[in-house]
């Protein structure tokens, strides 16, 4: 267990090393600060690369036994759970382009929201997605003026 538990901040380390190289081989800017492109993506890599160190410094400081956190996630139903909601994140990304991002969106917060809370909370899973939805859609087009596919 306690190789499973190293594993995450590693792959995390790795990835955001690979990102970082990803994002200096960005193009420049035609207009503006040429490198403005480049700001936003390198302070989301530096978070990702800096509090995956500071865990893994942590978790080799601590000695981690077998915690329920682990346990639960190398349980099958937890396993299950996963794997639908990168299938339902598979599926935003290929429907995204075709429906645009409103109604993408809309269909997979609906989907996961009503998979993972069930119908039981059909009202906060219906609230949620589509202020989330109309919410992240007005912040990009009027507020940033982002044109959205």
């Amino acid at each position: 267990m306690y190789i499973i538990r190293l594993s995450l901040p590693v792959l995390f380390i790795v990835a955001s090393l690979i990102y970082a190289i990803m994002i200096f081989q960005l193009q420049p800017a035609m207009l503006g600060e040429p490198n403005a492109p480049r700001y936003f993506p390198l302070i989301i890599c530096t978070g990702i690369l800096i509090f995956s160190i500071v865990d893994l410094i942590n978790m080799r400081k601590e000695n981690i036994r077998q915690n329920e956190d682990l346990e639960m996630l190398s349980r099958k139903s937890t396993l299950k759970v996963v794997g639908i909601v990168l299938g339902f994140c598979l599926i935003y990304t290929l429907i995204f382009e075709h429906l645009g991002f409103l109604i993408s969106t809309i269909l997979f917060l609906g989907a996961l929201l009503f998979y993972l809370n069930g119908v039981k909370h059909w009202i906060l899973n219906l609230s949620v997605t589509i202020i989330t939805a109309f919410t992240t859609w007005y912040t990009f087009s009027f507020l940033l003026e982002i044109s959205l596919p």
